[in-house]
């Protein structure tokens, strides 16, 4: 996973957590030292699940489900321009079989699913999905990334279909730049599909930004001050390198770059707390 600084700005202090390999990595030793060092041991001192208990003894209760390939988007950093091939609609889940995974999964002690792509609004069902989600026993939350282009015209229906938790994909406030990273227009929709989910009273909504050198890198404080007054939790994730995306290292800038650019605005700006199973600092 890349790492994730995740940023919140009050009017007091500015505060953040980071979603982060390199700390991730050292907790993972720091838990695998307390493991017992034979696997029959687990099975007999864990009365969780094992299917859900990774080699590292942490349980986990959060799932993702990828709903469909399809994106009404081209991100540079995430798809050629020309699209990618996209599988046969025939070998994608139905929505029955999205619910019947989910229950399998919650009864394995998953409590919250987060519904994602490709783009998931593109779905036809989406509303279906959520609101027999809903329905099933033990699921506490359902969560969903979108690149919010859909959001004006869907996210009231999502509302009231179940849709507790929303996170929207943007990497700019510039709507030129939005358009060179997309490869589309949008902008002014996104931001309207922001401004609808604070009315609908989603607190907090989500920005994920993903950082790239040259790009929106001088954008940081921007986004940060966007939360001082509005419930908005933005979230920088590094540039990742993939198949397709012409990845180059020149290109990220790393978590302690991003620290390092707030707290030249915002000196006093500091870490919240952990819970036991964040890969987070």
């Amino acid at each position: 996973m890349a790492p994730i600084l995740n940023v919140l700005l009050n009017k007091q202090t500015p505060r953040y957590k980071f979603l982060c390999n390199e700390v991730g990595y050292k907790k993972r030793r720091a838990d695998q030292a307390k493991l017992p060092k034979e696997p029959n041991e687990v099975l007999k001192t864990n009365e969780q699940s094992i299917a859900l208990t990774d080699m590292f003894g942490r349980y986990h209760t959060y799932l993702r489900i990828s709903l469909t390939e399809r994106c009404n988007l081209r991100c540079q950093y995430c798809m050629p321009a020309e699209g990618v091939e996209l599988t046969p609609q025939q070998k994608l889940l139905t929505t029955d079989e999205v619910v019947r995974l989910a229950q399998l999964f919650v009864k394995e002690g998953i409590t919250k699913i987060r519904l994602t792509g490709g783009e998931p609004t593109v779905r036809k069902d989406l509303v279906d999905i959520i609101a027999s989600l809903k329905q099933v026993k033990g699921l506490e939350t359902v969560a969903m990334t979108t690149n919010g282009l859909m959001l004006t015209r869907q996210l009231v229906a999502l509302q009231r279909a179940g849709l507790d938790i929303l996170n929207v994909s943007l990497d700019t406030l510039q709507p030129p730049r939005y358009e060179q990273v997309t490869r589309r227009k949008g902008w002014q929709r996104v931001m309207a599909g922001l401004d609808l989910a604070l009315q609908l009273g989603y607190n907090p909504v989500k920005i994920n930004c993903v950082l790239m050198r040259g790009f929106n890198d001088d954008e940081i404080c921007d986004f940060v001050q966007l939360t001082e007054n509005r419930s908005l939790d933005v979230r920088f994730i590094e540039y990742m390198p993939f198949t397709g995306n012409k990845w180059n290292d020149e290109k990220m800038v790393s978590y302690q770059q991003t620290v390092d650019a707030i707290r030249s605005r915002w000196p006093e700006f500091h870490a919240l707390p952990n819970g036991p199973n964040d890969t987070s600092k």
